[in-house]
């Protein structure tokens, strides 16, 4: 391609991404779909675009609310979203939901079915669903669930909800980008004490236990009562909140008012405590490594020769001749050698 050409193709894309930003904050829902696929996209052309588009919507972000959902397996997240999702729009607010669905570790495919879970509210304009398959990614959410959350933002959502695969020793990933963490748990589905990790407790911010209605109802009551016991042993992730316990009905729309201000309490406490600029920039430096990280993954599978080299340091871990702590050094050695060749 000539310079002419390079230039002219340049110019273009920069008015794509202007003309697309300038939509997403008129509050198109067309663009704001493309763009999350375009911020998904691992072309590296699409990859340019959607790092200039982020950097377009940045200053407008900082004013939703970012929430994080986790739970087990049948807690039942898709109903308490979309029940939550109809308080807050009740309540004048627009919220946006990006569900995260596993992939298959065999296939790569993803069900993608949160859309056919919440028909209520995705029929709602004033609500916006996205679901995104986890792929490869550890954590309980997409690689780019960040990026796509900032795009929402900017599109005016005054709620945005991140909905993980589900409770697992990763799925802590949410908490970093997110400035309240929900945890929801079923009575009678496994969810006692022991079943549940420390560490995603240490995270929540809110514990809810759902299906408080029938026969579970006394269940309920006593789950939400071992938790308020076990979370006075465990110290809060912010002095300026203690964490909550609670219970409903997400199949009724019993407790949903009551969670909504609880949530809205949240945010209270953190900004008057100045801790959710606090959160705001723990987020971005937690942006900041993740990419990092992935970045150098990509670099290291796009050059052949560490393509190789890895392939095989792998399947000598694999059968046993070499420890993984071996072969991650001889890694970054070669790395460091291949350096030094081009100095």
């Amino acid at each position: 391609m000539s310079a002419k050409g390079a230039i002219r193709q340049s110019e273009e894309a920069r008015a794509r991404v202007i003309d697309t930003a300038t939509a997403i904050q008129a509050g198109n829902r067309r663009a704001l779909a493309r763009a999350i696929t375009l911020i998904e996209s691992s072309r590296s052309d699409h990859r340019e675009d959607a790092d200039a588009l982020i950097e377009a919507l940045l200053p407008r972000m900082g004013k939703a609310i970012r929430l994080g959902i986790s739970g087990t397996p049948g807690a039942g997240k898709s109903t308490f979203i979309e029940a939550l999702g109809k308080e807050v729009i009740a309540a004048g607010e627009t919220i946006a939901v990006l569900a995260v669905d596993p992939s298959s570790r065999r296939s790569g495919g993803s069900i993608l079915g949160d859309k056919t879970r919440m028909p209520e509210l995705s029929a709602d304009r004033r609500a916006f669903i996205r679901p995104s398959p986890a792929g490869a990614t550890l954590g309980g959410v997409a690689r780019r669930t960040r990026e796509a959350a900032v795009v929402c933002e900017a599109a005016g959502y005054d709620v945005i909800v991140l909905e993980t695969v589900g409770v697992g020793q990763s799925e802590t990933a949410v908490a970093d980008m997110v400035d309240c963490f929900l945890l929801l748990l079923a009575p009678g589905a496994g969810d006692e004490l022991q079943g549940i990790k420390r560490g995603i407790m240490e995270l929540a911010d809110l514990i809810v236990v759902n299906k408080a209605d029938g026969a579970l109802l006394p269940e309920a009551g006593r789950v939400a009562a071992d938790y308020r016991a076990a979370l006075q042993l465990l110290r809060p992730a912010s002095s300026a909140w203690q964490p909550e316990v609670t219970t409903c009905s997400a199949l009724h729309g019993h407790g949903i008012v009551d969670i909504w201000q609880a949530i809205r309490r949240h945010r209270v406490a953190l900004e008057t405590s100045g801790m959710l600029e606090t959160k705001r920039r723990e987020q971005r430096r937690s942006w900041l490594w993740d990419d990092v990280h992935a970045a150098l993954i990509d670099r290291l599978r796009r050059d052949p020769d560490s393509a190789a080299a890895m392939n095989e340091l792998e399947r000598q871990v694999m059968t046993g001749d070499i420890l993984p702590s071996t072969a991650a050094r001889k890694l970054i050695d070669k790395i460091d050698d291949e350096e030094a060749d081009d100095r």
